[in-house]
């Protein structure tokens, strides 16, 4: 049986983990930690890790990048795995998870979802052969209107993946309205919505003459992001330190 942490336990993704855990006999959360300490769950909460001495195989987080800073230190004083799901860290966060990974193991993928992994590969391999052929790329981003940071980290991790394959040939081109010009063929334009309930849509755009060719995804429900995280959780117990991502997982 796994033992995790939830960090993040009262927010609506907390939540939606706690639900698919009390349902999972092979992992059990024997201690969250919220900032809103709210009873309303089977476990102790605790408002920061500093106060949580719960023992623990794995933390599982869904908080937000304010909150990663005090969790990292966390995790690495007790040497204990984590899978970060937090989005919109910036680069000196994302240089302390690389430094995190050196004492513990990490786990951080920009989503969680088998689908979007999927077509994660998908790119890597379509991309070079569009983008041989003069196709432009764009990238449309839709969430829900309580969403944060844009473009989400999901959009982001979709241009990596098409740059990657192609020696980082590309810039990215957050905003347009600044400007008056025609737009560079070795960029990648992103575009953002926020509003509803949209919980995440995401369109990869190859525009050639006469012809586009569009890679989508949609997300119905925050469940398939708490699945990816839970496997994730009972990957990374028991891993030496290191950096990981869901390709790991889905080996």
């Amino acid at each position: 049986m796994v033992k995790a942490i939830l960090h993040g336990c009262n927010g609506v993704m907390g939540q939606v983990v706690t639900n698919l855990i009390a349902a999972d006999p092979d992992i059990e959360i024997v201690a969250g930690i919220d900032i809103f300490n709210e009873q309303k769950n089977d476990y102790p909460v605790f408002k920061t890790p500093a106060d949580c001495d719960v023992p623990a195989d794995v933390v599982i987080d869904f908080s937000s990048a304010k909150a990663v800073d005090a969790l990292l230190a966390y995790v690495r004083e007790k040497k204990i795995p984590v899978v970060l799901c937090s989005t919109g860290l910036s680069e000196e966060q994302l240089a302390a998870v690389k430094q995190a990974s050196k004492e513990t193991a990490v786990l951080k993928s920009a989503n969680m979802s088998l689908g979007i992994n999927m077509i994660f590969k998908v790119l890597q391999m379509v991309a070079p052969m569009l983008a041989a052929e003069g196709f432009d790329i764009e990238i449309v981003e839709k969430h829900h209107n309580r969403k944060l940071d844009a473009p989400s980290g999901t959009a982001i991790a979709l241009a990596d993946a098409i740059n990657d394959s192609m020696d980082h040939a590309y810039s990215y081109k957050f905003d347009r309205s600044q400007e008056r010009k025609k737009r560079d063929p070795k960029e990648i334009g992103f575009a953002s919505v926020r509003g509803g309930t949209i919980v995440g849509d995401h369109d990869v755009i190859f525009a050639g003459t006469d012809e586009v060719v569009t890679i989508s995804h949609t997300a119905y429900s925050r469940a398939i992001f708490a699945k990816g995280a839970v496997a994730g959780a009972k990957y990374l117990a028991g891993k030496p330190a290191g950096f990981y991502d869901m390709q790991d997982v889905l080996k």
